[in-house]
């Protein structure tokens, strides 16, 4: 019985995805919920299992083709037998590759040994070798008389007899001196160039970025935290947290309660705009950026204001995981209200970062580096990050900017802020 295989139901705020590679060939067995193929949206990266066991009989839609859902991308062959019989082919093909491939090794290995054979070193008695390194010469240059070509030490003392008698070439006539040329430049043995399209996530971020340049008035604001008390808290209590939760104690988790602290305040910051209304958000939906090979996303932590510090920390080793493995999902990705990121993780140490549309704000996390700052008239080393708020100056003004970073920082310079909910 034939079975079809088709694109999977896309959410609905997703039109089409590419298919990005198939991982069976016609003519392979596949098992039942096997992933076939993958298909790249403009946010996840889509599996596509084998909805039958079976063998693959015929692949519709080649790689790096636009799809929609519904449509049909290949069919299987359904059965055990067909299973079996694809998978008797499979092992033929393979062990007549691997008989090539043996094959091929061996010529090679035969090739190898000729060439060794043909470049081998003249056999050098003792003594031979001996005068041969002090007078640093070629031990091919010189005869050998003994058996199989042995040469002897005898040899190499009339080769060198034979080479100070030679007769010294004619020095050349002198030539009046004129200035060396310069030599040219090394030339490049190739010029190409590499014309790669853009992934749909690589494309899609740089849409939305060039969105949210083109359609809010944005503005960053900086501010620096001290961050003793935290890393107090942290060196403290991370063993215990640890093992009582599975998870470890980051800074992240610090940084959302604060930033929640401070959107409570200023609740604006937490807003969007639609068209001439002004959306404020009675929910924290905090989106975390994480970093992957295929680019940047956005997973949300929901209600993150009633999220424990665990809970936020597993959360987002979650996310991470998840993101760089290409199995987060959609939905986990939409919603935001308000965003952090981190540069600090690559070193950055001063950035404006760019706010995730349709949002309003967003926070720059940033290296953090011992400096010396003044504390009560006197000068102490403290661990300080620059923080920054980019956000729309439509809708949040310059002074609700400082004085959210300023709740970030006070939240965060005294953590029991943040408990107290002062």
């Amino acid at each position: 019985m034939t079975i079809e295989v088709r694109v999977p139901q896309l959410p609905e705020s997703v039109a089409d995805a590419t298919l990005v590679g198939w991982r069976k060939k016609p003519g392979d067995a596949v098992a039942r919920d096997e992933n076939l193929v993958d298909l790249e949206t403009d946010k996840v990266v889509l599996e596509v299992p084998a909805p039958a066991a079976g063998v693959l009989k015929e692949i519709r839609i080649a790689d790096g083709a636009t799809v929609t859902g519904g449509q049909l991308l290949a069919l299987i062959e359904e059965g055990e037998a067909a299973a079996a019989s694809g998978g008797t082919a499979a092992k033929e093909s393979a062990a007549k590759n691997a008989a090539t491939a043996k094959n091929a090794a061996a010529a090679k290995d035969a090739a190898k040994g000729a060439a060794k054979s043909d470049a081998a070193e003249p056999k050098l008695s003792p003594a031979a070798k001996r005068v041969v390194e002090e007078n640093k010469l070629d031990p091919k240059a010189v005869a050998g008389s003994g058996r199989d070509g042995r040469v002897s030490k005898s040899d190499v003392v009339n080769y060198l007899s034979a080479k100070d008698a030679a007769p010294a070439p004619a020095a050349p006539a002198p030539q009046p001196k004129t200035p060396a040329a310069p030599s040219p430049p090394a030339a490049r043995t190739a010029r190409g160039e590499q014309h790669v399209p853009m992934t749909r996530l690589r494309a899609r971020i740089a849409e939305r970025m060039v969105q949210a340049q083109a359609t809010q008035a944005l503005l960053t604001s900086f501010n620096e935290v001290d961050l003793k008390a935290v890393n107090e808290l942290r060196s403290r209590y991370k063993d215990q947290f640890e093992k009582q939760h599975g998870v470890k104690l980051g800074f992240m988790s610090f940084f959302a309660k604060a930033c929640v602290e401070a959107l409570k305040k200023f609740p604006t910051v937490n807003a969007s705009v639609d068209g001439n209304d002004i959306v404020y958000h009675e929910y924290f939906d905090i989106g975390v950026a994480v970093s992957t090979d295929r680019g940047l996303i956005v997973p949300v932590l929901r209600d993150a204001d009633l999220q424990s510090f665990a809970d936020i920390e597993k959360s987002i080793a979650n996310f991470a995981g998840r993101a760089r493995a290409g199995t987060i999902t959609m939905e986990e990705l939409t919603g935001g209200t308000f965003t952090i990121t981190n540069g600090g993780v690559f070193g950055s140490l001063l950035s404006t970062p760019i706010v995730n549309s349709p949002q309003s704000a967003i926070l720059g996390m940033h290296k953090i580096q011992d400096r010396a700052v003044v504390i009560d008239g006197q000068v102490v080393v403290r661990p300080m990050m620059y923080i920054a708020l980019t956000y729309d100056h439509r809708i949040i003004d310059g002074r609700e900017a400082v004085q959210f970073l300023v709740t970030v920082k006070q939240c965060l310079e005294d953590p029991a802020r943040m408990v107290l909910g002062v």
